[in-house]
């Protein structure tokens, strides 16, 4: 309940400043929590730089920043070796990652050679220059934005860095009250911090004690496997990609005041954590049938496991 109460402040927090998306803030929340990097695709200038802010202040994320533009160099991210004259010798500047929350603005206007540089960031949380390899801060999470592809100057994520975000979302225009509610509005409002970057921690490590059950495990390797073995989808879900959705939906759990993972966590997360995952047949794809949508029939073609007397058995350390 502790978990569930304080997921309700936080969200409250930054609606002052994001309004009328609260199942958006909420997702991205248990995403980070869960250890993930989030993509967020929509039109421009419908709030997603302005959410990501507003995680970072209310989290108390050291956050950085970077635009991505098609002259954005790797050296940008990851830093690069300058050389000081009087030292007489090479030092380390530290590039846009050297944070706990990354902002990775309009990633898919930069060349792949830039988009590629955040590879190892995102997994392996280093980088590596000059053949010398540095830690990143603890945590550290990327969000990402990118516009749709119909927009001029973009270009795809390469399917490896597209895999290590552990979801994609989409915030969507506001309704017409969260519109009239911004319109109306004189004052930008003052977020307060809410925890520190060690409860933020701390947090993350009480969610990966989130029981798995052999059921509930059995059901998401099930979904898992139908993405694979589907002929409408030409490449499936990942292992990485299996691991994220056990995490993602950990943290729903936590989130929703149980120490246990249910089959209805796996149904809310799994659509995010899924469908930029997938390659689409070029029949689905001529048809105009979406991932998401392609994602959604698994789901619905998945049976759900059902309780045995009233509790979840075989429990599996993941």
């Amino acid at each position: 309940m502790e978990g569930f109460i304080m997921m309700n402040q936080i969200i409250s927090e930054i609606g002052k400043v994001v309004k009328g998306k609260n199942d958006v803030v909420e997702k991205v929340l248990i995403a980070l929590f869960a250890g993930g990097h989030i993509l967020m695709e929509d039109e421009p200038g419908l709030g997603k730089t302005t959410l990501a802010k507003a995680v970072s202040k209310v989290l108390g994320l050291e956050s950085g920043r970077i635009q991505f533009t098609p002259d954005t160099m790797p050296s940008d991210i990851t830093g690069y070796m300058n050389y000081n004259e009087k030292e007489r010798d090479f030092e380390f500047r530290e590039g846009a990652v050297m944070c706990n929350l990354l902002l990775a603005d309009e990633i898919n206007r930069t060349s792949a050679k830039t988009q590629a540089a955040l590879l190892e960031a995102m997994e392996e949380r280093t980088v590596t220059v000059d053949s010398t390899t540095y830690s990143l801060p603890n945590p550290f999470a990327v969000i990402a934005t990118q516009n749709p592809l119909t927009s001029g100057g973009t270009q795809p994520l390469p399917d490896s860095q597209l895999d290590r975000f552990m979801v994609r979302l989409s915030m969507g225009y506001p309704d017409v009250n969260a519109q009239l509610e911004m319109l109306m509005g004189t004052k930008q409002a003052e977020l307060r911090q809410l925890m520190t970057v060690e409860q933020f921690v701390a947090l993350q490590q009480n969610i990966q004690d989130v029981v798995l059950s052999g059921e509930v495990c059995e059901y998401i390797v099930k979904l898992c496997e139908s993405t694979r073995h589907s002929q409408d989808i030409v490449t499936g879900v990942s292992c990485r990609g299996a691991k994220s959705l056990v995490n993602m939906c950990k943290s729903t759990a936590y989130f929703s005041g149980r120490n246990y993972i249910i089959p209805e966590d796996v149904e809310k997360v799994f659509v995010d954590v899924v469908s930029h995952r997938l390659v689409l047949s070029p029949k689905l794809r001529s048809g105009n049938v979406s991932q998401n949508d392609a994602a959604k029939r698994i789901l619905e073609s998945c049976q759900k496991p059902r309780l045995l007397h009233g509790v979840w058995n075989r429990k599996v350390a993941v």
